[in-house]
């Protein structure tokens, strides 16, 4: 049974990030991974299934944020500016249009009156149900699916009052290259640090005591360690013990099962559709970021300010969640009946300009089940017990730890995984 001073298990940003730390500072580390891969829910295509570049998982920087923003420095790795031009299709019609909703400001101070949190579905209900109002309530809800990935009737109006009262309009960043260019500097210097990682390692249960704990993965093999760090997505935490990626803790852990549960975990399908052209490209169109619409596909984007025939369609939280049995087939036709009507395009049309595409139905993916973490109502609380150890031995990391603007990102995954990293040191 191999021996380490840390065992991290999951190889994705936070616990690639918990590796590369605690390996710097002269710890033993293994790190345990049940995919083939590294990286997580950042996969980086390059030259693969005849696409040059593609963002299967993470792609933007949310602002200015230090911990993603000292690791590129750090590394050396370029990044770009992508502050392209927002466009709505609404009515028939494709017009720019900077993001916003009537009723906003009305929205905005009825929620800063709230004294007790709520969903923010029930918030509306009781507070926006007239039809006046019914304009507002979709857009709200379709925000809340897309932005945030969630359940309007789970998500916390408290969360989500904090997030949009944040909001800056902050720059967004693309790395030049990929995210897996930051995967790539994690391991290899993990590895350079004395790190050991083993791919293709599906941790089936995990014991602990006073003497630290044991792992013991799907084809038996086990190690051991003095302290754990439980770098999973909260998808699979959640998973019962069909999904082939759940975890048993023995002894079990009612209190931190209970706070697994109490946090939300959205749902996303993401497409990736080469084109011959770029039909979306017009002399009036030539900064074209995003287009919002009510579409099945609903959130489309291209990669401005870099040319690309690539379009990336985006649908998250129920709807997402309702068409997670579909097809890949379905669902990229799913994509080009959407992108038919938005851009007035013959369906036929569009198939045969079509190069290569991929769906992604992280919802299904059983290494991730699901997308990124949302506040409910209970998440406060349940965040605080998740950020404890265990018997000091078992410390979790991932992006749904993160409590801060910046929720959900890769930025609150790495935080995660620093933070983990130093508890231990």
């Amino acid at each position: 049974m191999k021996k380490a001073d840390v065992i991290v298990i999951g190889a994705g940003a936070a616990g690639l990030m918990a590796a590369y730390t605690l390996s710097k500072a002269g710890r033993k580390v293994i790190v345990l991974e049940a995919r083939n891969r590294t990286g997580g829910r950042i996969h980086t295509l390059k030259n693969e299934s005849f696409f040059t570049h593609a963002e299967l998982g993470a792609e933007f920087i949310h602002g200015n944020l230090p911990v993603t923003m000292g690791l590129l420095h750090e590394a050396g790795i370029e990044y770009v500016s992508t502050d392209g031009e927002m466009w709505q299709y609404q009515d028939d019609k494709l017009s720019k249009s900077a993001w916003g909703m009537d009723n906003w400001d009305e929205l905005m101070k009825a929620l800063s009156k709230l004294k007790e949190d709520v969903s923010i579905g029930d918030f509306l209900m009781e507070h926006f149900a007239d039809d006046e109002y019914s304009q507002l309530r979709t857009s709200v809800t379709r925000f809340v699916s897309g932005y945030d990935t969630a359940d309007p009737f789970k998500a916390s109006a408290f969360a989500l009052r904090a997030e949009w009262q944040g909001e800056d309009d902050e720059q967004q960043y693309r790395i030049v290259g990929g995210y897996g260019k930051l995967v790539s500097f994690l391991e290899k210097q993990s590895k350079a640090n004395g790190a050991q990682l083993f791919l293709g390692s599906v941790v089936k249960k995990i014991e602990w005591g006073n003497e630290g704990g044991k792992v013991i993965l799907k084809n038996e093999i086990s190690y051991a360690a003095d302290k754990l760090i439980v770098a999973l997505p909260l998808g699979v935490l959640k998973a019962d013990g069909h999904n082939q990626a759940a975890i048993t803790f023995d002894p079990s852990t009612a209190s931190y099962a209970t706070a697994i549960s109490q946090m939300g975990f959205g749902s996303i399908v993401k497409l990736l559709l080469e084109f011959k052209n770029a039909f979306w490209e017009r002399e009036d169109r030539a900064h074209l970021g995003f287009v919002l619409s009510g579409e099945e596909i609903p959130t489309w984007w291209t990669q401005y300010p870099t040319h690309s025939n690539v379009l990336t369609g985006w649908l998250g939280g129920i709807p997402a969640e309702r068409k997670k049995a579909l097809r890949d087939k379905e669902l990229l036709n799913t994509g080009i009946r959407s992108l038919a009507n938005i851009f007035n395009k013959k369906v036929e049309e569009l198939k045969n300009d079509l190069i290569t595409w991929k769906v992604v139905n992280w919802t299904v993916d059983p290494f991730t089940l699901g997308s990124y973490a949302y506040d409910t109502v209970d998440s406060h609380a349940a965040r605080k017990v998740l950020s404890e150890p265990i018997n000091n031995t078992i410390y979790f990391a991932g992006e749904y730890l993160y409590e801060g603007p910046a929720m959900g990102t890769v930025e609150a995954a790495l935080s995660s995984g620093l933070e983990a990293a130093k508890k231990i040191l």
